[in-house]
């Protein structure tokens, strides 16, 4: 005689609770999900940053750390910022967004605070950096990647707070 087999799909459960339930909110194939749809490419723009800024930290780190060490390890901060933003960004889960809420946070005051330095005391940034003068290096992406990313946040903000706190009856609309 055989078991009775079991459908996970049949038993009830937290992702039975509705279309709006957290959990559906966190799983990765809903649109809700920070990394659905156009956040894809988001995170993939911040998994390439998170790349070149962790490769560039490392050589300036390694090779010309003497020169300019304050402007070496903002690379190097610029780095862990972007992998926690993209890890953040890609998971989606409520505690995950506001992680990467607030890495994307500090990464716009980092380029705003350092490109304006670059420019004011350029003596302290010998060579270029990921947010010296703005991300000119790497085309101004730097400079708009946080704008994008805290908009992206804010429009799927109903991860970060829930839908009760965003003042709209659904999660999505």
């Amino acid at each position: 005689m055989s078991e009775p087999t079991s459908n996970t799909h049949d038993a009830p459960g937290p992702r039975d609770s509705g279309p709006d339930h957290p959990d559906r909110l966190e799983h990765p194939d809903h649109p809700g999900h920070t990394g659905h749809g156009a956040g894809r490419l988001l995170v993939a723009v911040y998994g390439l940053l998170a790349l070149a800024a962790t490769g560039r930290s490392v050589l300036q780190i390694a090779l010309y750390f003497d020169r300019a060490p304050v402007a070496y390890l903002l690379s190097a901060l610029a780095a862990v910022i972007y992998i926690v933003a993209t890890v953040g960004l890609a998971r989606g889960g409520r505690t995950s967004v506001r992680v990467a809420a607030v890495a994307v946070s500090i990464e716009l005051v980092g380029v705003l605070l350092v490109g304006a330095l670059s420019y004011a005391i350029p003596e302290a940034f010998p060579d270029k950096t990921v947010w010296s003068h703005f991300g000119q290096g790497y085309g101004y992406v730097p400079l708009v990647l946080p704008f994008l990313g805290l908009w992206w946040i804010w429009r799927h903000r109903a991860l970060v707070t829930g839908p009760a706190e965003t003042g709209a009856p659904e999660a999505h609309r």
